[in-house]
């Protein structure tokens, strides 16, 4: 089951009203969407973007014409946004978490705790998977990318065991992988809450989609799209984003484009965090057009 996270304080800090053009440019399981599409009724426009065609579909088959949906790579936004005849926003989202649909299916390999082909890009059409990072890159490639995007201590001793395993055989499933990383620190994660591949897969994750990169992109050229008074709500969940995010807001302030309305992070509360354990690191971010 997909849960929107941070919802009610998105809607509070994003303020849509009747007749707004809001961007979601993460539609993802269009939990935000649905909400926003009731608050800009009538005579508002929703535009969504989303790389996962997969989600595309689904949002149009959920919301058919109440919106445009945009299968895409968010961070052309600019180009998406003078296409779609809307040059100036009235607001914005963007939740840069994986979907619960996403992590759910096995098919997709983004999930250390489900078996299945090991993909994990959001668009399975385009740039290279996983499975191609993990059997051909070197080793020393692959220790900075686990060690950089995942901030994992033990990327060296990662790096070194998928070597080992793939000089005997192709790893080609989440499972495959798992044990592998199992195999070389998992003794060090005993006293751990978090699961041995979890640093690992959030890595190569980032790194086949480009997500940072595309993040920063994302945010920074939606801002002058803003309408004076129109905010940007933006959620992340791991360090790497939220350093991302807030340094590209603090520029805009500084620069006098933007005014920051969150000067620290807002967090999800102990009873959404409760129902919804995937929220608990959750971070957002709010910015006002000056």
């Amino acid at each position: 089951m997909h849960l929107p996270v941070l919802l009610s304080e998105v809607l509070e800090y994003l303020c849509p009203e009747p007749g707004d053009v809001i961007l979601d440019g993460t539609l993802g399981g269009g939990g935000h969407a649905a909400r926003i599409i009731e608050k800009i009724a009538p005579g508002g426009k929703l535009i969504g973007i989303d790389r996962d065609p997969e989600a595309i579909e689904r949002i149009v088959q959920k919301f058919g014409d109440q919106g445009i949906f945009v299968n895409d790579d968010f961070r052309n936004v600019d180009r998406i946004l003078k296409e779609v005849g809307a040059d100036l926003i009235d607001g914005a989202v963007f939740d840069l978490g994986v979907s619960s649909y996403q992590i759910d299916d096995g098919r997709r390999g983004f999930s250390f705790l489900k078996d299945g082909p090991l993909d994990m890009r959001f668009d399975a059409a385009e740039g290279i998977s996983a499975e191609k990072v993990v059997n051909e890159f070197g080793k020393e490639e692959l220790a900075d990318i686990i060690r950089k995007y995942g901030e994992e201590r033990h990327a060296r001793l990662v790096a070194t065991a998928i070597c080992a395993e793939r000089r005997k055989k192709r790893i080609s499933t989440t499972g495959d992988l798992v044990d592998v990383i199992r195999g070389a620190v998992g003794r060090k994660y005993t006293r751990q809450r978090i699961h041995p591949a979890a640093r690992t897969f959030q890595a190569l994750r980032i790194f086949v989609n480009d997500e940072l990169g595309s993040a920063e992109e994302a945010v920074r050229v939606t801002l002058p799209h803003l309408r004076p008074g129109a905010r940007i709500c933006v959620i992340s969940f791991h360090s790497l984003e939220d350093r991302i995010v807030k340094n590209v807001l603090r520029d805009a302030a500084r620069a006098g484009q933007m005014k920051l309305v969150t000067k620290k992070p807002v967090t999800p509360s102990r009873e959404e965090i409760g129902a919804n354990p995937r929220s608990r690191s959750a971070k957002l971010r709010v910015a006002e057009r000056a």
